[in-house]
């Protein structure tokens, strides 16, 4: 849910200011409308705005002097076209372009004298308008609740710290080694077997014709892993350095050239070296090819990883409680157009008869992300938190140094969808503001071994899936006793 809520969040910050609605023009004194509350219910506000036809005459009149001293025309010397002119040629696109800044600096200016913040887009409605006409119009806002941010001292969360013992650091070591190619040359008269390395190079054919692909050199395979072709790694068990083998396969269905897919091909074989695996010795030299300092140091790394996943789990959990402690602190007037957008969100791409059994459970999810979003950011706000371009920027450097080789990928990617960037803009104002929630609430430092921390992050899980459960089960009831006939209607 968290990731949600970040994008909410920053979306609440970005979405609300009067700035969106300015242009360049400067605004029309205020004298020159008139504002009025036509009504007002619960968030939603309607305003009325009317602007006198002499201010737009005015208006228009400015333009186009403006553009008489830009516009050619033939018959007329450049920047010496009058204006009653250009009033009959362009007297409707300079209209509807003065309209147009008049309509965003009003209205901007009518929210702005109101003292009303936005949620999300205001609808408006043109009443009377055209040329040398007044012009009157309503606009229909959702407002931003009014929330008062209760005291975090009620507020709890654990902070875990992980304890990891040297047999689990050691287990992960032995895995590490167990997955590294280590194989040595066998003697010249012993034999292969399952485990061991094979190179060999091959000629293939398909009723004793080449084929495309049937050609290899330097070739390895692994006895007993059956990664080659179905059935090839059985057939060289017992094979020995510098011998020919004949290996009859037939060849996979999803073979890459379609025309020998499922045909039986013989391949020719020359068995090059056998290799037995050999354990790989854990030293200071294995763990400087792992890139660690020594073997101790190594061991430092591993413990600190493997506390870092249980603790990224774990403070997870915590947040998600953090911020169920504070959805219930909080009483606060929703938004409808807002609930209907992160709703709309909830819901894409699931199907209609799945859209009808979630319903309640979509609109459940999505009145707490925005109530969340809304509080969160009225904290963050109250606490003057903002995010710094450099933020983004260390951010995004992060991302490229845990995926070397793709920087390109990763910059061009931030650079082509501003969203991507505002999503992450959005998670750092949200980790700013959980962060500052912790500062002020009461933590309780908890130690637990990682099997523990195994059954705290389970026991959620379960938990959750039941509640999930337990939510879906409840709608049925109401339909155990309806007719066979009524359910085919509701089908249909």
């Amino acid at each position: 849910m968290h990731g949600q809520v970040a994008e909410l969040v920053y979306a609440l910050v970005l979405g609300t200011s009067t700035e969106r609605f300015k242009s360049s023009s400067l605004f029309l004194p205020t004298k020159k409308m008139k504002v009025t509350v036509d009504s007002k219910k619960g968030l939603k506000t309607n305003l009325k705005v009317f602007v006198d036809k002499k201010t737009i005459d005015q208006r228009i009149e400015i333009r186009l002097n403006e553009l008489s001293k830009t516009v050619n025309l033939k018959g007329f010397r450049p920047g010496k076209v009058p204006v009653d002119v250009l009033k009959r040629q362009f007297g409707k696109a300079v209209y509807g372009e003065v309209l147009e800044k008049i309509l965003k600096e009003t209205s901007t200016k009518a929210l702005e004298d109101k003292k009303i913040k936005v949620a999300g887009q205001p609808k408006l409605d043109l009443k009377s308008y055209g040329e040398g006409k007044d012009l009157s119009y309503t606009l229909e806002v959702d407002e931003l609740p009014s929330i008062k941010i209760q005291s975090l001292e009620t507020i709890k969360f654990t902070d875990y710290e992980i304890n990891v013992s040297e047999k689990e650091i050691q287990k992960r070591i032995d895995e590490i080694a167990k997955n590294q190619n280590n194989f040595k040359d066998k003697n010249q008269n012993e034999v292969a077997q399952e485990g061991d390395l094979i190179v060999f190079d091959y000629i293939a054919t398909i009723d004793n014709k080449n084929f495309e692909g049937g050609e290899g050199k330097n070739t390895q395979i692994v006895l007993g892993k059956d990664l080659f072709i179905k059935g090839f790694d059985k057939q060289l068990i017992g094979c020995k350095k510098n011998q020919n083998k004949e290996i009859l396969v037939t060849l996979p269905e999803n073979y890459p050239k379609k025309e020998f897919s499922n045909k039986k091909a013989n391949f020719k074989c020359n068995i090059l070296h056998i290799k037995r695996p050999e354990a790989i010795k854990i030293d200071d030299q294995f763990a400087k090819n792992l890139g660690a300092k020594d073997l101790n140091n190594l061991k430092e790394l591993i413990k600190k990883q493997i506390q870092s996943q249980y603790k990224m789990n774990l403070d997870a959990l915590s947040k998600e409680n953090i911020l169920n402690q504070i959805e219930k602190l909080h009483k606060v007037d929703l938004p409808d157009n807002l609930v209907q957008q992160e709703l709309s969100l909830i819901s894409q791409g699931l199907k209609k008869e799945d859209l009808e059994k979630n319903k309640k459970e979509s609109e459940k999810i999505a009145k707490k992300r925005i109530k969340l979003g809304l509080i969160l950011n009225e904290f963050g706000d109250k606490n003057n938190l903002k995010v710094e371009e450099n933020e983004i920027k260390n951010e995004i450097q992060k991302q490229v140094q845990s995926m070397p080789g793709q920087e390109k990928q990763i910059l061009d990617y931030y650079q082509k969808n501003p969203s991507a960037a505002a999503s992450l803009r959005g998670s750092i104002y949200e980790e700013k503001i959980i962060n500052l929630i912790k500062e002020k609430s009461k933590k309780i430092k908890k130690i637990v071994s990682t099997k523990e921390a195994e059954e705290i992050i389970h026991h959620h899980h379960k938990e959750h899936h039941h509640h999930s459960e337990e939510e879906k089960s409840k709608k049925p009831k109401k339909t155990v006793k309806t007719s066979e006939k009524s359910k085919k209607i509701r089908k249909k």
